[in-house]
């Protein structure tokens, strides 16, 4: 709780000084990509909570990945949270601040599982279907997963609309076997 707190008001900050020197487009591309660095590399992860990497350490880990493709704001706010020893919640900030962007923009990040891609009057359809649930513009992520064997799975917030040929299957077999 305590953790969250922190990177809500230290996600909040950058917001207002992002829109202030105007490049909020440009630290929320900067979040999305430094959330996909953690995503693809578990190292880089655990090296920003070790607490025994000394923070200069992790400063110049975050330099050598990042500054020729972030913005220098983005890049003063992690030298910042990681000065003030809140490098360990930096993943939090992240996610908080494109929270709060999307707040701020009235946009619904929402989850599409298909087993193929999704072709673009579907997307649309998708996309009313997030706006109708949520009040909010859509901004998909589509995730294919041939694991589902059809259908689709909908995740908008905390709310899962779940189609798929699998979980229907899955339905029927309890049916039967009960």
């Amino acid at each position: 709780m305590r953790s969250h707190r922190a990177a809500s008001r230290y996600a909040k900050s950058l917001l207002v000084l992002a829109r202030e020197q105007g490049v909020l487009e440009k630290v929320m591309a900067d979040m999305q990509l430094f959330l996909s660095a953690l995503d693809q590399s578990r190292q880089l992860d655990l090296v920003l909570k070790n607490p025994i990497v000394n923070n200069d350490k992790k400063s110049k880990i975050l330099h050598a990945l990042f500054d020729k493709r972030m913005d220098k704001l983005t890049l003063a706010a992690f030298d910042l949270i990681t000065r003030k020893n809140r490098d360990n919640i930096l993943c939090e900030i992240a996610g908080e601040f494109i929270k709060q962007y999307n707040d701020l923009k009235g946009l619904q990040e929402a989850e599409v599982i298909t087993t193929i891609p999704i072709e673009d009057d579907l997307r649309q359809e998708f996309a009313g279907l997030v706006k109708k649930i949520s009040g909010k513009e859509a901004r998909l992520r589509e995730v294919v997963n041939e694991d589902i064997v059809g259908g689709f799975i909908l995740n908008v917030g905390d709310r899962r609309l779940d189609n798929s040929l699998r979980s229907q299957l899955n339905k029927i077999k309890r049916e039967l076997t009960n």
